[in-house]
């Protein structure tokens, strides 16, 4: 039988006290605090991975709720949501057993779900929960919280450079792999470019 994701059955209760987090050899280590209050996972891939950015929508800094990178298996980026806000494509995951998605790990403090809903526009059905598993420092986590477009355009629509730019400065900060980095540039760039050119053939 399927648990409602708001029950606490699905609150993290696993504590981050131990957790050190020292992927990018450029940075200072995280030290995510631990957590008294009731909490739960999340897997940001877009624009929340950059913990700067994520402190607009709380109003508190989120650096130390950061568990650090994660893998999510069996799933790929594809920019399949126009933003209500930024007027450009967004970030969405989609099913694909050959790929993987590199993106951050928080463990959030359950009083942020409600504003992280209305980030993610689930209230004007842009995006929909979607519970993952998700490989962190070798341990796995189960029923962390993501999220997925429910209306997936039938093409991509390139990003703004406002976007590009969140996003990209999510995946070094918080230190995704070179390679994803670069692969992730050169897929907004390269619709950026294609959108570009549309556009000059219609004129």
């Amino acid at each position: 039988m399927s648990q409602n994701p708001d029950t606490p059955a699905f609150m993290g209760t696993e504590m981050a006290s131990n957790q050190t987090i020292s992927h990018h050899p450029h940075r200072t280590h995280w030290q995510p605090q631990s957590i008294s209050e009731p909490s739960f996972y999340y897997f940001a891939y877009g624009s929340c991975m950059c913990p700067v950015d994520l402190k607009r929508t709380f109003g508190e800094n989120t650096h130390q709720y950061v568990v650090g990178i994660g893998i999510l298996e069996g799933y790929r980026l594809g920019f399949y949501r126009r933003s209500l806000r930024r007027n450009c494509g967004a970030l969405d995951v989609v099913k694909d057993c050959n790929a993987k998605v590199e993106g951050v790990l928080y463990r959030l403090p359950w009083r942020f779900s409600e504003d992280l809903d209305e980030r993610e526009e689930v209230p004007r059905n842009g995006y929909r929960r979607e519970l993952v598993t998700i490989e962190s420092q070798g341990k796995v986590y189960r029923d962390v919280r993501t999220y997925v477009v429910i209306d997936k355009l039938p093409q991509e629509l390139a990003p703004n450079d406002w976007y590009l730019n969140v996003v990209l400065r999510g995946a070094i900060t918080c230190g995704l792999s070179e390679e994803y980095c670069w692969n992730l540039f050169n897929h907004m760039y390269g619709l950026q470019l294609q959108q570009k050119s549309l556009i000059s053939k219609s004129a």
